[in-house]
């Protein structure tokens, strides 16, 4: 068990290969329970997902859940339209969600940005997605978590504070799609003077 846990330390986190949810997560905070921890990881993840594989992966106590919207055109363009606080959850599951973040700075929202719109642009993904961090509320660092792509149900507090219609883009009915739409919102956007909850 030493040898699973050593490149990450405690406490960890086991979580399901297959799914997400919650289901077969585990917080382990010393090695003696790593390995009943694992087992009922393991079982759990099988019978809700019918794969029992799991990860580990660093547990961080104080951590935020911040996802970053983006937009990316087949011309190379990516932009990203600021990020949404969900951080209040219940079993890991989001029940409210807010943008912009009241707990990140200018500069982490921009490192933070720029990270989401690097990833989009290495995969020269095309369309709306959004790029899930958390981030350690006492250190500022963060960690990709995952990203969707498709838009969420959160999307309508993002278009709120925007005043952006992001269905129409996906959908690819807006008539500027195909000649610099992305560029021209991006020279336009401002960091959103007001707040929107769901």
């Amino acid at each position: 068990m030493d040898n699973l846990s050593s490149g990450i330390g405690f406490p960890l986190l086991i979580k399901a290969s297959a799914g997400g949810g919650g289901r077969g997560m585990r917080v382990v905070e010393r090695v003696q329970d790593l390995e009943q921890a694992l087992e009922s990881a393991n079982r759990e993840a099988a019978s809700a997902f019918g794969d029992g594989r799991v990860f580990l992966e660093r547990y961080i106590p104080t951590a935020r859940h911040v996802e970053f919207q983006i937009l990316a055109d087949s011309e190379g363009n990516t932009i990203h339209l600021f990020e949404r606080e969900c951080s209040v959850q219940r079993r890991y599951q989001k029940v409210i969600e807010e943008t912009p973040s009241q707990a990140l700075n200018d500069d982490l929202r921009k490192r933070m940005a720029s990270a989401a719109v690097a990833m989009a642009e290495s995969a020269a993904y095309t369309n709306a997605g959004t790029v899930e961090f958390l981030v350690d509320a006492l250190t500022g660092e963060y960690f990709f978590l995952e990203m969707n792509a498709r838009i969420q149900v959160e999307h309508p507090i993002t278009e709120e504070t925007l005043k952006l219609d992001m269905v129409e883009f996906r959908r690819g009915l807006h008539p500027e799609k195909t000649c610099g739409f992305l560029k021209k919102i991006s020279d336009q956007l401002d960091m959103p003077s007001n707040v929107a909850l769901r």
